[in-house]
């Protein structure tokens, strides 16, 4: 079978994209809802950090600007995994009932086919929100808008990304060999409210939880580093976009070593 290249899963993603578009787009009242109900959780955020700083002018060494750059950073790194991979959600109850066989018989990648039949849509207010948190918190810090600054930040975004979604492909893939998966897709999740806040503020053994074990730390606080505080930069955030590939792909091989095993007989 002659292998399929880049192009031509593009050319279907997009046709699935318009037809998951469509769909959604019948249901308005619900997209708005939502889309309202995301906007104001990500309010609530902006406002608990000035809430905050009322009260203490840093924390930690870090202002209200630089928690802000943060949390916007967060936002947008975020969203890939909110946009694209949402369909992870459903994937313990497709394996519980059988249905998951369905997608085992389509003569192209399966994670793909899997993943690409559903686009969260509010994930691109979640997005609008977090560019224009980035770029208040640019403005009020005074950092430089030069082309290489704007490719750093490009670059370190979307390596960032990749933590979370590896951590959402191998929690969510754990369904196929534990029964109550949802539980640590939920715990896996939740963790990620923690990214908008610098690693330095917690205690020595989160430190460690959250750069070695559950490495939430290079969602934000690492690869913004690069461009938020360039004249002090780890060596963790220089390599994070090495470190988002490897957990990517790690998690890939997980969630496809799962479906390969699947058997199709539910539970």
């Amino acid at each position: 079978m002659k292998r399929k290249g880049l192009s031509f899963y593009v050319r279907i993603y997009l046709k699935i994209l318009a037809q998951d578009i469509k769909s959604k787009m019948s249901y308005r009242t619900d997209f708005i809802i939502s889309t309202i109900g995301m906007i104001f959780t990500n309010i609530s955020g902006f406002v608990s950090f000035w809430i905050l700083f009322r009260n203490f002018p840093s924390i930690n060494g870090w202002n209200y600007d630089e928690m802000l750059f943060l949390y916007g950073f967060s936002l947008v790194s975020l969203t890939p995994v909110q946009c694209f991979f949402d369909n992870n959600w459903s994937l313990r109850m497709y394996v519980y009932s059988g249905d998951f066989i369905k997608y085992c018989f389509r003569p192209i990648n399966l994670f793909f086919y899997y993943q690409s039949e559903v686009f969260d849509i509010k994930g691109l207010g979640q997005f609008a929100f977090g560019i224009g948190t980035l770029v208040y918190a640019w403005g009020k810090i005074g950092l430089a808008v030069t082309p290489f600054m704007l490719l750093k930040m490009v670059v370190f975004l979307l390596t960032a990304s990749f933590i979370m979604i590896a951590l959402q492909n191998a929690a969510a893939a754990t369904c196929f060999w534990i029964q109550n998966s949802f539980y640590l897709l939920d715990l896996t999740f939740r963790f990620k409210d923690y990214a908008k806040y610098p690693i330095t503020i917690f205690s020595p053994v989160f430190r460690f939880i959250f750069t070695f074990v559950i490495p939430i730390a290079f969602i934000a606080y690492y690869p913004s580093l690069v461009v938020l505080r360039p004249d002090a930069v780890p060596i963790l955030s220089w390599i994070s976009p090495i470190i988002g590939i490897i957990f990517l792909w790690f998690s890939y091989k997980i969630w496809m070593l799962g479906a390969m095993k699947y058997s199709g007989t539910g539970s």
